[in-house]
């Protein structure tokens, strides 16, 4: 890796980083919009897996005040059944053609909630919640995209900041930790991703910690505006051929 591109690599990593820390989501297509430039889909999956390991944690004991393990369960109950059967899908269904048209559904639900700033909350118990994390496990099985499902949801039952974050960051980091396996047992992880990994976590690190500084600036509105421009952002990059996968 020459300079000029490990300068991309370094910078696309603090931008991963503080979009982590400001919003927990988006990491993996913040950072995969820039680093499938430079590197194969493998190492770039792997590398985000990595950070995300770091990420997620982190973010989890930040805000571990808010945390209910009553709240996270349905979802992750949900996402151990939807993971197998969105895995087994991906014999049927193109998961290119997927990710495009979850981008412009994105795009359209951003848009049109950016543009309606007020909105009644959803009111949803356990059967609901657990369907979503079914959706939530199908999604990450045919794409890879965990967390897309759930963050919207928790915007539409219009839960405070702190009790959203601690819902889909740890439904999050339970899709992570299964592709960590998945990716040690194939072999993906290798000495020279190794220091790939070590190099930008400085960089991470910094992100991380300058968006958690962010985020304690943010009132539940702002937060909410936040999180939908950074869908939005997610959308396009979905929506865009050859940007995410090639």
């Amino acid at each position: 890796m020459d300079g000029l591109v490990l300068v991309v690599f370094l910078l696309a990593t603090f931008i991963g980083g503080l979009s982590s820390g400001l919003t927990g989501f988006a990491m993996g297509m913040v950072l995969n919009g820039i680093w499938l430039h430079i590197l194969a889909p493998v190492e770039a999956t792997t590398l985000i897996v990595g950070y995300g390991l770091i990420t997620q944690s982190y973010a989890i004991w930040k805000l571990r005040h808010a945390l209910s393990l009553r709240s996270v369960a349905p979802f992750i109950i949900g996402g151990t059944v939807g993971v197998p059967v969105g895995t087994m899908l991906l014999t049927y269904i193109n998961p290119a053609y997927l990710r495009a048209g979850v981008g412009v559904l994105l795009v359209a639900y951003s848009i049109y909630n950016l543009a309606q700033p007020a909105f009644a909350p959803v009111r949803a118990g356990f059967p609901a919640n657990v369907g979503v994390g079914v959706l939530n496990g199908m999604l990450g099985g045919l794409t890879g995209l965990t967390g897309i499902t759930v963050t919207i949801w928790c915007q539409l039952l219009g839960l405070p900041k702190d009790n959203q974050r601690t819902v889909f960051q740890p439904v999050n980091l339970a899709g992570i930790v299964m592709a960590a396996v998945s990716l040690t047992v194939a072999g993906a992880v290798t000495a020279e991703l190794a220091k790939l990994y070590l190099l930008g976590l400085p960089l991470l690190l910094l992100g991380l910690w300058c968006g958690f500084k962010l985020y304690g600036k943010l009132d539940d509105v702002t937060f909410r505006t936040v999180v939908l421009v950074m869908l939005l952002v997610s959308g396009l990059m979905l929506a865009m051929p050859g940007l995410i996968s090639r």
